[in-house]
């Protein structure tokens, strides 16, 4: 059966060119379109599509209110269509912490080289999306959730699981993770879609003092990263910030790859220096966690700990198998809490991560390995 999609857009021409391009898809329909976010609360309700794309600035009710309510009363997928402005980078992430699970730029052309590859990408953020149940999204009020009493082995699994038919790839749950003893000098988050509120769940619960330099490569646009590092920064304990050529890591700051670049890890200084390049053409991913691992398992090796987090694709695989490798210790989210299964799902199945960690545990399991729990 096809995934059923409401397409949100005042500009009748973009409600157009979304709906021919979802429905080209023969595992994909348009059952409805909505012209400003009042009428699509109350289409949600009527149609229950399985994936909403919604655009931010509308007249009437605004898309980030819209998502607000939709999540309040009818959870539901929800991809925002954003320009690539700073101000278009603010109220995608507002849109983000609302409940939006994933986001595109609104001019295609940003999106691919051509019209096929943006085409393509649509509809599999589409359906990777419409396959999945909906993760509820961190609010600034809401209060951390308290870590489980003992380890549910089998809780949270995917719908799939809990019918019997567990797929080979997909760990146990883990939600009580006993610390090693390891030491570590460098903690590495990999992340995509789903990851910027995945990543403001597990940082805001770090403490001021964590004792090791933390790097994040998140899939995001160039015009992002600088407001997503803000706002982070802005919500942690610890310092966030923008990764720049030149920084010397230093313990409880956590530095972004900046979008559209490659972050680098070179020796320099007590913790390792950064080097930022200019993203090659001919890579999928800007920033890639492939490459940011890879550069880690020559400088820190054995004394890392790496995360690979919610994401579509297998980005970070073949960089934790370096890591590994070289001794390093790597984990994986879990499939229940993740937007999209890929890129952990990638690092488990090749039998690279020893646990797979719901997200809400995540944070807390990270600081006992780390020796703050």
């Amino acid at each position: 059966m096809a995934i059923k999609v409401l397409v949100v857009d005042d500009s009748s021409f973009f409600r157009r060119r979304v709906s021919d391009i979802v429905n080209k898809d023969p595992d994909l329909e348009v059952v409805g379109t909505a012209v400003n976010g009042a009428d699509a609360v109350k289409l949600v309700a009527e149609l229950k599509p399985q994936v909403i794309t919604m655009d931010i600035e509308m007249p009437v009710m605004d898309g980030i209110t819209a998502v607000r309510e939709i999540m309040a009363k009818n959870p539901t997928p929800i991809i925002m269509f954003s320009s690539l402005t700073h101000d278009g980078a603010k109220a995608t992430l507002d849109a983000l912490e609302a409940g939006a699970l994933d986001f595109l730029p609104k001019r295609f052309e940003d999106i691919a080289t051509n019209k096929e590859d943006a085409v393509l990408l649509l509809q599999q953020r589409i359906k990777a999306l419409g396959r999945r149940r909906i993760y509820r999204p961190l609010t600034r009020t809401s209060a951390p959730s308290a870590p489980s009493a003992k380890a549910k082995l089998t809780s949270g699994l995917s719908p799939s699981s809990r019918t019997g038919r567990e797929t080979a790839t997909s760990l146990r749950t883990t939600t009580l993770i006993r610390a090693t003893g390891k030491k570590y000098r460098l903690l590495l988050i990999g992340t995509s879609t789903g990851g910027p509120v995945a990543l403001q769940r597990i940082l805001t619960k770090l403490p001021a003092n964590y004792p090791h330099p933390i790097l994040l490569i998140q899939h995001m646009p160039a015009a992002f990263t600088p407001a997503f590092a803000s706002r982070l920064n802005g919500l942690c304990k610890i310092e966030v910030k923008e990764a720049e050529s030149g920084d010397q890591l230093k313990p409880g700051t956590a530095y972004l790859a900046p979008g559209g670049k490659q972050m680098m890890l070179e020796r320099g200084g007590v913790h390792g220096r950064i080097k930022v390049l200019a993203g090659s053409a001919d890579m999928n991913y800007k920033p890639s966690v492939d490459i940011t691992f890879a550069s880690a398992s020559k400088i820190a090796g054995r004394d890392t700990l790496a995360v690979v987090l919610t994401g579509m694709g297998a980005d970070g695989r073949e960089g934790a198998r370096m890591l590994k490798s070289a001794g390093a210790t790597i984990w994986a989210q879990d499939e229940a809490s993740c937007v999209v299964y890929g890129m952990p799902q990638a690092v488990a199945a090749a039998g690279l991560s020893t646990h797979s960690i719901g997200l809400e545990d995540m944070a807390d399991a990270i600081l006992r390995e780390s020796g703050n729990g």
